[in-house]
């Protein structure tokens, strides 16, 4: 992720997302399929500057960057603009009054413009509906402008190049134009930009249509930009129509796995509606598997710990979800030293991009591994998902990486022998701080002092006990009882270590850190709840750790803080002082489920509903300020925040399973509710083929009152519900 304020030496620039606009003001649309995602504006152009994001992107490349349409050299008017569904994306658009000297030719209005776009393997289909509704004859023009920069997405951040490779653009026939690019290291890419009909006009970079519409006579104009087409003939409008039905049969298809949920709240089913269609998009086809990418725009690409954490939201609902991370995380783990990408044996990937700057190690992130929690929380996931589905075969295959993670962790990960995991950047391009706060000021002392490596977190703590407990039932099932036995002990003994260590008895929470010289960060910050979250905390200092994080210093009313307001850094519009993240009220939602607090879950399931009902589309966006909730405002937008962002977009499913408190015990074949809440906005919950195994069950849930009542509407195979109150 990116550092909020960074250092002016080169290597933080790299890392950094300047927001010289905000996104908020261009309320940009997102399609993406596999590893092409398209960024552009609600009218859907993508727009040409150096403050856009805008363009469609392939493998971590913009290979269009720009496509804009005119009428009669004019922006259209802008009527409305969706994307339901994330298949494909409808705008709305009419004509502004169009005058040729002083006379006006055509008033405002009367021609309508319909755009339909999709992204389908590598490439950006759009039909264009023209209408005329006047009762003469018009004659305009349909202009395109275009172009393929084939800037690398850091270069699109921010970060400026010595040296480029060279572009070579022609028209290739009387309907295309062909763009190649060869990177500095001989790789080469090449585009095409496509229409059908043929335009009257075809130049390198605009395509202009002369046009005659009748009253009420309508055209269609087809385009396809993107990477080269190679089928033999050349592209036409019937294959629009093919790959529309392609793409939406795909994004389909990788919906079908997941339980579904309906409730009596329109807007939490519209929020968790788009929220799988977002997981969907987002799900990409690797080498290894699929997996989902963490965000657009700038983190379309497998990240670790995004990965981890969006599978154990999701896990209950869909625990395929969960395998297909394990897997690819397992195949690219690394097993060498290598400080130039912050590797070493055992240790999980932080990031993995495929562009030309990465190639060259222009950038660290080809496979880079400047992460420190995500090597435990694999631990955790991987015993997670054995919990959810028995499958101790696969847990078998992934057995010998489990055991290489652990070894990391007491090998590499305490680098000073203090029994604490820390983390030191080994490359000067890395990361400063390697936990999920990992902007440059994120982990700082109560006087405002950043914090000196090696800096121990107080999450990663609690993370490498989960995974040891986790590890240690996965041991014992698979018949080496010993190993379990000394994992157990490992957690136990972190247990008393972490409590003597971090607790801070008069901030009544944990410390945020243990800088090099093991001096407290004594901050009050949202780290702490994931304490919780992987029950690592004693009893009573989780009732106070609640207690604190859910007062007004660290509660805003739209959920809790990353460090509250007393903090010397705090600052409610920062990336990590101060701002609040979805995913992580979502982990605190879960820990707080583990001690008992399900009124405080609720407490957040609501801040997060609220929330999420006033963003566009109803999505959860990667993070948004930290203000606090007044009567009559709405949360206050982050301005360069991804979304959607894979771990915002599971963070819903999270919560509700936390309110259920669904567990699954596969042997018993039996799906237990543990005291299951629902929250005051939720009257009524149904969840359907919620799958044990080969069975699944339809379940509905009514709230009366304070009672919950639990229906079994619909039973497929042996599986039985259990209510534990």
């Amino acid at each position: 992720m990116p550092e909020a304020l960074p250092r002016s030496d080169d290597a933080q620039l790299q890392l950094h997302v300047p927001a010289h606009a905000s996104f908020q003001e261009r309320r940009a649309h997102t399609l993406k399929h596999g590893k092409t995602f398209a960024v552009f504006d609600r009218r859907g152009d993508i727009t040409a500057g150096r403050d856009s994001p805008d363009g469609l992107y392939l493998e971590d490349t913009r290979i269009v960057s720009r496509f804009e349409l005119r009428l009669d050299g004019e922006r259209p008017l802008l009527l409305s603009a969706n994307a339901d569904d994330n298949a494909g994306f409808n705008a709305d658009l009419t004509n502004v009054d169009l005058y040729r000297g002083d006379q006006l030719v055509l008033a405002r209005e009367l021609i309508h413009c319909r755009r339909l776009k999709f992204v389908w393997e590598g490439a950006m289909y759009e039909r264009i509906l023209l209408r005329n509704y006047d009762d003469r004859t018009h004659r305009l023009t349909l202009d395109f402008a275009f172009d393929a920069d084939f800037a690398d997405i850091f270069e699109v951040r921010g970060e400026t190049r010595a040296r480029r490779g060279s572009i070579d653009g022609r028209r290739d026939s009387e309907s295309s134009v062909a763009f190649d690019y060869t990177a500095l290291d001989g790789m080469g890419t090449a585009v095409a930009i496509a229409f059908d009909p043929p335009p009257a006009r075809l130049e390198r970079t605009s395509a202009v249509f002369e046009l005659t519409l009748e009253p009420r006579a309508s055209v269609r104009i087809f385009s396809r930009a993107g990477r080269r087409d190679v089928a033999d003939e050349p592209w036409h409008a019937l294959r629009f129509y093919t790959c529309m039905r392609a793409a939406r049969r795909a994004l389909a298809g990788l919906a079908t796995t997941a339980a579904t949920i309906a409730s009596s709240n329109a807007t939490f089913d519209t929020i968790v509606a788009r929220a799988q269609s977002d997981l969907s998009m987002l799900a990409t086809k690797t080498a290894f598997g699929t997996y989902p990418y963490a965000g657009i725009p700038w983190f379309a690409t497998p990240f670790g710990r995004d990965g981890i954490i969006t599978a154990l939201f999701t896990l209950w609902i869909d625990p395929t979800v969960a395998r297909g991370v394990l897997k690819f995380l397992a195949a690219t783990q690394a097993t060498a030293c290598d400080p130039s990408n912050d590797a070493e044996p055992g240790k999980i990937v932080h990031e993995m991009r495929a562009g030309e700057m990465a190639r060259l190690h222009e950038v660290p992130f080809a496979r880079y591994y400047g992460s420190v929690d995500a090597t435990p929380l694999f631990v955790v996931l991987l015993g997670a998902y054995y919990q959810r589905t028995a499958d101790l075969e696969f847990v078998r295959k992934l057995w010998p990486n489990c055991k290489a993670a652990l070894a990391w962790i007491d090998r590499y990960g305490d680098l000073d022998g203090d029994g604490f995991v820390e983390y030191a950047r080994k490359t000067e391009s890395g990361l400063d701080n390697q936990g999920w706060k990992d902007s440059h000021d994120a982990i700082f002392h109560a006087d405002g002092r950043l914090a000196q490596a090696p800096i121990a977190l107080c999450e990663v703590q609690a993370y490498v006990f989960a995974a040891k407990c986790a590890a240690a039932e996965l041991a014992g099932a698979l018949g080496e009882p010993e190993t379990g036995r000394a994992l157990l002990e490992a957690a136990a003994t972190l247990h008393e270590r972490f409590e003597a260590a971090f607790w801070c008895e008069e901030l009544g929470t944990y410390a945020l850190a243990l800088d090099a010289r093991k001096e407290q960060c004594r901050v009050v910050a949202s780290n702490a709840g994931h304490a919780l979250f992987a029950g690592i905390a004693s009893g009573e200092h989780a009732a106070r750790v609640a207690r604190v994080l859910l007062g007004g210093a660290s509660f805003s009313g739209w959920g809790i803080r990353t460090v509250a307001t007393g903090a010397a850094r705090y600052n409610p519009m920062s990336y990590h002082d101060g701002s609040v993240w979805p995913h992580d009220n979502a982990l605190i939602a879960m820990g707080l489920a583990r001690y008992g607090f399900k009124p405080l879950v609720n407490k957040l399931f609501e801040a997060m509903l609220a929330s999420a009902g006033y963003m566009e589309l109803r999505r959860l966006p990667e993070l948004f300020c930290g203000f606090e909730r007044r009567r009559q405002n709405a949360p206050t937008l982050y301005p360069v925040a991804c979304s959607p962002q894979a771990w915002a977009s599971a963070a819903p499913f999270a919560m509700l399973g936390a309110s259920l408190g669904i567990g699954f015990h596969v042997e018993a074949r039996e799906i237990r509710f543990e005291h299951p809440t629902l929250p005051a906005f939720i009257d009524e919950l149904r969840i359907e083929r919620l799958r044990l195994g080969d069975a699944s069950v339809d379940v509905h849930l009514r709230r009366h009152g304070d009672e919950l009542a639990l229906d079994v509407e619909r039973r497929h195979g042996d599986v039985r519900v259990a209510v534990v109150h």
